[in-house]
């Protein structure tokens, strides 16, 4: 009898186990779709980037990303001391990010976009803060200017390139 109240019990476990590994494979799945859609319909839109030492020696070939913009939401996010929020950004000449203000709620204008952000400490992250690339060609992204991303009506971005002054692409899109 002992035995069958412990198969009873290792059944369960499995039961369970298995729901937990399906449900976590379930949201993995729905983020990537999310940003799989963001990626097909979303915006372009380029947020210029602080030049930066394409290469890690103990990552490969990457790019820390450092966008310039991310210092003036910083600033303002500090001010009214909100952690995560939405910027509202203005497309310019090439599709270049320029900060008006803070989201609250007002209408978007002609041109103007929403963009999300996570403020950790005192630094802020628009979109992915890396770049990885092929190893042995750091030098064709080494003039990157530009991060290029995709949003989507919401603020949410993905990284999916670099770009250089000129708003030419540097290799090749992810996607």
């Amino acid at each position: 009898m002992l035995n069958r109240i412990f198969n009873l019990q290792d059944r369960a476990r499995t039961v369970v186990l298995a729901v937990t590994v399906a449900t976590v494979l379930l949201a993995i799945n729905v983020e990537i779709a999310g940003k799989e859609r963001i990626v097909r319909n979303g915006e372009t839109v380029l947020l210029r980037i602080a030049p930066r030492d394409p290469r890690s020696l103990l990552q490969g070939d990457y790019m820390a990303l450092r966008y310039t913009l991310a210092g003036v939401v910083a600033s303002e996010a500090r001010k009214i001391e909100l952690n995560d929020g939405v910027a509202l950004i203005e497309l310019g000449e090439l599709n270049e990010a320029k900060f008006v203000s803070l989201y609250n709620g007002q209408p978007l204008q002609e041109g103007q976009q929403l963009l999300r952000y996570r403020k950790r400490g005192d630094s802020v992250r628009l979109a992915s803060d890396a770049y990885f690339f092929e190893e042995g060609s750091w030098q064709e992204y080494r003039s990157a200017r530009f991060g290029e991303i995709r949003v989507n009506s919401n603020g949410d971005a993905v990284l999916i390139g670099l770009r250089d002054a000129e708003g030419e692409r540097l290799g090749s899109a992810l996607h």
